[in-house]
C-alpha cells in the first residue's frame, strides 16, 4: 500500500474501509485501488482543486468569522447495497412514525391519552406551537423533507442520533460533493457502480406540487429564504434553480384575503406552496416574533384557511425535541405495529430523580445535549470538558432537567481522510435525506456524510469546524448507476423546468434583511 496509508490505525472504532490494517472491506476496494498508486505530489493538487471548485461556486461556510470553502474530503464514504437497504427502510419507517406523531399531537392526541408520551413532555417543548393547532395539510403531509442523523457504533450497527424535520439543511452539499469528486477522482468513480443523487430536486418538486391546496392543478411553488446573510443561502438558491421555481424573501410576498401573492411584471401571482427555509419563529410576525421582517405577515392565517401550504409544516420542531426522540421507538410500535429497524443511541431522561442523580455523578463520562439544540450548539462531551465547563453544566441541569438529555459517548465509525499529506481515520456521521409526497417516502441514495476533521474529535457540524465526504451507495441489480456529468452548481440547471432569473440575490438587501437573525439560523 502507498506510503500515504502507512501507520493507518484501526481497532479504536469501527473503521468502514478496513477491518484490520491488511483487510480492506469489499465496498472500498475500487476506491483504495485508485488511491494506492498516488503519492502526495499527485494527490495534493486534486485536494486543492476540490477547495477551489467550492470557492468558485460560492459553497462556503462562516467559521471563526471567516468565509472558507466548505471542506470536502477526497476519500468518499462507501455503503454497499445491503447496508443501504437497511438505512432506506429504517429512515422511511422513522419518517412515517414522526408524520403520524405530528398529526396526532396537533390533532386528537391519542398517544398522549394512552400514555405513550407524557402530555407534559409535549406541551413543554419549546417547538410545540399552539398557533398551528388544527391546520390540516391538504394531502396529510407535514414532513415534506426530513434529515435523519445516523451514527455507526463500535459494532458497526447504525443508530439514530437525532431527527431533523423542521428545516433540515445540507442536501446541496450532497449534490455538489458528487459533482466535484467525479471530476477529481474519476478513476475510482468509474470503477464503482454508484447510485445517482441528481434526481433529488425532481423528487422534491414533485412532493411540493403534490402538497398544493385542493383544486389547484398547476401550483406555484416558491423557496422562502432569510436572504443572502444566511449560512445556507447557497443551498436555497441551488434548490430553487434546480427545481425551476422562484427564490423569494418575505418582502417578496403579500398576504391579502388570507391568500399569498407574489408581485411580478404581469401582476400579482398567487402562491400555493412555500418551501420555507426559515425557522418557525420568523415566518409570521403576526403569530410569532412581532419584530421579524424575514417572513410574511398573515402567512399562518392563509395556511389555516387552506389557501397555501407551508413546507415543512410549522410546529414540526416538537418532533425534533431530543426528549421526544427518546420515545420514538415506542411510537414506531404504537403507530405502525413494527419493531424499529434503526435503534436510538442509548439516552437518559433527566426528569427521573434517580436518573438525574446518577447522571450528575458522572458528567465527565457522558455527552450532555440541550433538547432544543441544533448544529452542535450547547453540546458538552464530558470526557473532553474541563472542570469549569462541567460545573456550569451541572448548575444548568439542576435548574432545568427537562432541557437536557444524557448519552454515553458513542465512538462513531471512522473513514480514511486526507490529513497532513496522509490518510488518517476520522469520525463520521450520516444524514440521509427523505422526501415525502404523501404516497411514498423517497430516501436519496447517499446523504450527507459529515466528518470531524480534528484527531479524536466527535463533533461533525460545519459550524464547529467539521467537513464532509461524498457518500457512494453501491447499486444492486437493476438499480440505476450514476455517470459523471457537468450538471450541478449555480451555473447549471437540472430536469425539465426552466431556469429562473437571479431573484433572491439582491444587490442591496436593505432594511428588510435581519443579519443577526438570519445568521442564527445555522445548518441544523
Amino acid at each position: 500500500m502507498a506510503d500515504l496509508f502507512d501507520g493507518y490505525p484501526t481497532g479504536a472504532s469501527w473503521d468502514e474501509a478496513f477491518g484490520a490494517p491488511d483487510d480492506t472491506r469489499t465496498a472500498y476496494e475500487p476506491v483504495l485501488s485508485a488511491l494506492r498508486p498516488l503519492g502526495t505530489e499527485e494527490l495534493r493538487p486534486r485536494v486543492d482543486a476540490l477547495a477551489r471548485t467550492f470557492m468558485k461556486q460560492g459553497v462556503t461556510f462562516a467559521y471563526d468569522g471567516q468565509e472558507r470553502p466548505f471542506p470536502v474530503d477526497i476519500v468518499p464514504r462507501v455503503l454497499d447495497a445491503e447496508e443501504w437497504d437497511l438505512i432506506d427502510r429504517g429512515v422511511q419507517q422513522r419518517v412515517r412514525t414522526l408524520e403520524a406523531f405530528l398529526a396526532d399531537v396537533y390533532g386528537p392526541g391519542e398517544a398522549l391519552k394512552d400514555g405513550i408520551v407524557p402530555r407534559e413532555v409535549v406541551v413543554t417543548s419549546r417547538h410545540y406551537h399552539r398557533e398551528t393547532y388544527g391546520i390540516e395539510p391538504p394531502n396529510g403531509v407535514r414532513i415534506h423533507v426530513a434529515g435523519i442523523d445516523l451514527v455507526r457504533d463500535t459494532d458497526g450497527r447504525f443508530r439514530v442520533l437525532e431527527d431533523n424535520v423542521r428545516v433540515p439543511s445540507g442536501v446541496s452539499y450532497v449534490i455538489e460533493n458528487r459533482h466535484a469528486l467525479t471530476q477529481v477522482l474519476p478513476e475510482a468513480f468509474g470503477s464503482s457502480r454508484v447510485r445517482p443523487v441528481a434526481g433529488y430536486a425532481n423528487e422534491l418538486l414533485a412532493a411540493l406540487r403534490a402538497a398544493a391546496p385542493a383544486g389547484v392543478a398547476d401550483p406555484t411553488v416558491v423557496v422562502l429564504t432569510p436572504g443572502v446573510h444566511n449560512a445556507a443561502y447557497f443551498e436555497h438558491a441551488l434548490l430553487a434553480r434546480l427545481m425551476g421555481v422562484e427564490l423569494v424573501e418575505g418582502r417578496d410576498l403579500i398576504c391579502a384575503g388570507n391568500r399569498i401573492f407574489m408581485p411580478t411584471t404581469a401582476g400579482e401571482r398567487p402562491v400555493h406552496v412555500i418551501y420555507r427555509r426559515i425557522d418557525d419563529e420568523f415566518v409570521d410576525p403576526v403569530q410569532f416574533l412581532p419584530g421579524s421582517m424575514l417572513g410574511c405577515p398573515g402567512l399562518v392565517n392563509a395556511a389555516r384557511a387552506g389557501h397555501v401550504v407551508i413546507a415543512n409544516a410549522l410546529g414540526n420542531g416538537v418532533a425534533d425535541d431530543k426528549l421526544i426522540y427518546t420515545y420514538v421507538p415506542d411510537l414506531v410500535r404504537y403507530y405502525l405495529g413494527e419493531e424499529p429497524l434503526l435503534p436510538n443511541v442509548d439516552t437518559f431522561r433527566l426528569g427521573d430523580p434517580e436518573v438525574l442523580d446518577d447522571v450528575l455523578g458522572r458528567l465527565d463520562q457522558l455527552v450532555l445535549k440541550p433538547v432544543d439544540g441544533s448544529g452542535g450548539k450547547g453540546l458538552v462531551i464530558g470526557p473532553q470538558a474541563d472542570e469549569a465547563t462541567l460545573a456550569e453544566l451541572r448548575s444548568k441541569i439542576i435548574a432545568d432537567p427537562r432541557a437536557w438529555i444524557a448519552q454515553p459517548v458513542v465512538s462513531m465509525s471512522t473513514v480514511p481522510t486526507f490529513v497532513d499529506d496522509g490518510f488518517r481515520p476520522r469520525h463520521v456521521d450520516l444524514r440521509p435525506f427523505a422526501v415525502n409526497d404523501g404516497n411514498r417516502v423517497f430516501v436519496l441514495p447517499g446523504g450527507l456524510t459529515r466528518v470531524a476533521l480534528g484527531e479524536g474529535a466527535l463533533v461533525v457540524n460545519s459550524s464547529r469546524g467539521g467537513g464532509s465526504k461524498d457518500t457512494w451507495v453501491l447499486a444492486g441489480r437493476d438499480e440505476p448507476v450514476d455517470v459523471a456529468e457537468p450538471a450541478a452548481g449555480l451555473a447549471h440547471t437540472a430536469g425539465t423546468a426552466e431556469p429562473i432569473t437571479e431573484r433572491g440575490r439582491p444587490q442591496d438587501p436593505g432594511p428588510a434583511i435581519e443579519p443577526a437573525a438570519a445568521q442564527q439560523q445555522q445548518q441544523q
